[in-house]
């Protein structure tokens, strides 16, 4: 299986370094025909205003709906969230739309701020470990939308059919099995 990741800005190459050592093979994503032969996008944390502007440039925005249009994978972390979201604001911007959740943009905090919390989800017994910096909230979510995990009485793991977003970043972390959860989604077919 090969996983793209959207290198444009942000902490893509962190995604890569979990996917190495899990025995992964990945592609750096910076233009639409580097989506070819990819089971999954990963949108990585970052800005996401600087995401949107060069995926629109490149080409990326269209190309990216289109790709989960025929049925492929997304996992977003942070921005790639944002970048997810049916709805954001805090303030208002553009997004890909995939997943009926709506977002504030910066929830917690400045630039700096960051929390690291162990929390339960539903995709395993063992606590995860997430790491929050500058993290947005998922205010609320559609009925198609499965919450994982919860932080602070807010939806921080979420799942929509092949859509898969955290407002934390697991590639932060010595714990796969956030990732490991979104290969299985990746090679599913359906």
């Amino acid at each position: 299986m090969n996983i793209g990741i959207l290198a444009i800005q942000g902490d893509y190459e962190a995604h890569a370094k979990m996917l190495e050592r899990m025995g992964v093979a990945y592609t750096y994503v910076r233009r639409p025909e580097d989506l070819k032969d990819v089971a999954g996008v990963i949108l990585p944390g970052g800005e996401s205003t600087t995401h949107l502007k060069v995926m629109t440039e490149e080409g990326l925005f269209d190309a990216l709906k289109q790709f989960a249009s025929n049925g492929g994978a997304f996992f977003g972390t942070c921005a790639g969230t944002i970048l997810l979201a049916r709805e954001v604001h805090g303030p208002a911007q553009e997004s890909l739309a995939l997943l009926d959740v709506s977002v504030l943009r910066n929830g917690y905090g400045r630039q700096l701020a960051s929390d690291v919390h162990l929390g339960h989800t539903k995709i395993g017994s063992a606590p995860v470990e997430m790491v929050f910096i500058r993290a947005p909230i998922i205010e609320s979510v559609g009925e198609g939308v499965e919450v994982l995990a919860e932080d602070a009485g807010h939806p921080v793991l979420v799942r929509q059919g092949k859509i898969l977003a955290s407002t934390f970043h697991p590639e932060l972390t010595g714990d796969s099995s956030v990732h490991e959860y979104f290969l299985k989604m990746a090679e599913n077919p359906s």
